[in-house]
């Protein structure tokens, strides 16, 4: 078995796998697509390209399975606008679905759209993948070897094949033996013929609830998607767990779980709990929303607001960055009328909801575009204060400066940028969609603050430490730990390959 040394001609294959996902599962609901649908548009905010159901579906005359499936590029909303989709297609009383966004490149390749359904040997198998693995192109390399033929570029389809291959002798031992082979982060839901599997990485890189509706197990990304339909959070997948249900788990309304891997310390992706989870969701075991106070305060702590020049002068406005960014600027707001009763919150950006989130969008073009439609300004509450904007991050920059751009135009007497992360140097390879090292502000400026400030045309900015952000997340056991790469380049699961891939300064854009 050959390790071969990726080559810059590479690249467009193995940029193409990036994805940061949502992913949905229930067992044993009479309306099961209808269910998934449901969740799926909870998890909107996690992809906003292509998404896709499959269910299985129980033959009245010899009790096969049909998988059905039916996806498409588009939202969710518009993806199952006909609701013949779920009477005529989508029959079962199991389902699993996805809502995906890719890197460019892949965005528009309906081959890569999930949850993938595939038949062998064992029956039929259906597949969502949130996450991203880092030894894609040695499996890959090793299948096709072996005479494999891909359909797509995912990583997700390597699972399939590896699934394939496995001389296990029951499902549940394939997967244990596919999950020793693959690497990186994953959350995975699966469905066979009368199964739903559900599976983190060992280093619980990515977030997966496990809950329950009456008489039904369901599986999310994230634990908004059980509120739309009512059912009950019981707790979060283990990372490196591997949960099973069958009519047996249903009938003794408990799950079977085995174990996939071990990791020395979790490592939980941090950037879920400053951009990318809903507030009103519990991940990582914490509720979403307290965790983001908790950041704005210890922002407010840090980089406290300025005071008025005159006490005739009017307070110190206090605005976020809707909506990400809402709960963090309430938590910064409180800790700073503390000290400074010079200060009041308003709301001071008024944010399109027709216009999706722009730094996963495909395309630079495109991502400048959508900037300029999403936001507009309440000119009363900014016109001659002193405005401080509470933001969660700052990527390549291109928002914040059209966002400052489009704040001075109300001519606020001063800009103060808060940033509730630290700068973000280094991209990720376990499921975010960040460019390459070299597009990325901070480096762009060598990491200098005053530099960024310049470019962005504020009177002050600051960024949150990285020691004061591991301060505001939670520790719910002795392995709790957070991948915090994306802030120190400090990569807690080995990425082959890739690291020598972005030291190269290729195209992505």
């Amino acid at each position: 078995m050959h390790k071969r040394k990726i080559k810059p001609s590479d690249y467009k294959l193995i940029k193409s796998i990036h994805s940061n996902c949502g992913v949905f599962g229930i067992f044993n609901h009479p309306d099961a697509s209808v269910m998934t649908y449901y969740g799926l548009h909870a998890l909107q905010h996690r992809g906003q390209e292509a998404a896709g159901i499959v269910s299985c579906q129980k033959s009245e005359k010899d009790g096969k399975s049909r998988f059905n499936i039916y996806k498409d590029l588009g939202l969710v909303l518009n993806v199952f606008s006909d609701e013949k989709v779920f009477t005529d297609i989508l029959k079962g009383n199991s389902a699993i679905g996805h809502t995906r966004y890719s890197t460019t490149g892949a965005h528009d390749n309906r081959n890569n759209i999930q949850p993938f359904k595939v038949n062998f040997k064992d029956g039929n198998l259906a597949l969502s993948h949130n996450g991203n693995l880092t030894n894609t192109q040695y499996l890959r390399d090793k299948l096709q070897d072996e005479g494999t033929i891909f359909q797509t570029t995912t990583d997700s389809e390597i699972i399939l094949h590896l699934i394939a291959k496995s001389r296990g002798k029951r499902i549940e031992d394939k997967l244990i033996d596919v999950f020793s082979q693959v690497k990186g982060a994953y959350s995975i839901c699966i469905l066979t013929d009368d199964k739903l599997f559900a599976l983190r990485d060992p280093h619980g890189v990515r977030p997966l609830c496990f809950g329950r509706l009456n008489g039904s197990f369901v599986f999310a990304s994230e634990s908004c998607a059980f509120d739309i339909i009512n059912a009950e959070y019981i707790r979060d997948v283990n990372p490196g767990e591997l949960i099973c249900i069958d009519n047996e788990a249903i009938e003794k309304n408990k799950e079977k779980s085995y174990i996939i891997g071990s990791a020395d310390k979790y490592s939980h992706c941090i950037f879920e709990y400053v951009y990318f989870s809903r507030p009103d969701s519990t991940v990582f075991g914490e509720k979403v929303d307290k965790v983001r106070r908790n950041i704005g305060k210890n922002l407010a702590r840090e980089s406290p607001a300025p005071f008025k020049d005159k006490p005739e002068d009017k307070k110190v406005v206090i605005i976020n960055v809707p909506d990400s960014s809402n709960t963090a600027t309430l938590g910064y707001f409180n800790e700073e009328i503390k000290k400074n009763n010079d200060v009041k919150h308003e709301i001071g950006l008024i944010r399109s909801h027709y216009v999706g989130r722009t730094f996963i969008q495909p395309g630079q073009d495109k991502r400048k575009m959508k900037v300029k439609t999403k936001f507009n300004t309440v000119k009363g509450v900014i016109n001659n204060r002193k405005i401080v904007i509470i933001d969660d991050s700052i990527v390549r920059g291109n928002t914040s400066k059209l966002l400052v751009d489009l704040i001075k135009r109300a001519e606020p007497k001063e800009i103060h940028l808060k940033i509730t992360s630290p700068p973000i140097i280094s991209p990720c390879f376990y499921g975010m969609d960040f460019p390459s090292a070299e597009e990325l502000i901070a480096n762009q400026h060598n990491q200098d603050v005053e530099g960024i400030r310049k470019e962005l045309g504020v009177d002050s900015l600051s960024y949150l430490s990285n020691e004061n952000l591991l301060n505001s997340v939670p520790y719910m056991s002795d392995k709790s730990g957070y991948c915090t790469a994306c802030f120190t380049k400090n990569y807690p699961i080995p990425v082959n390959g890739y690291t020598e891939i972005r030291k190269n300064q290729f195209d992505d854009k």
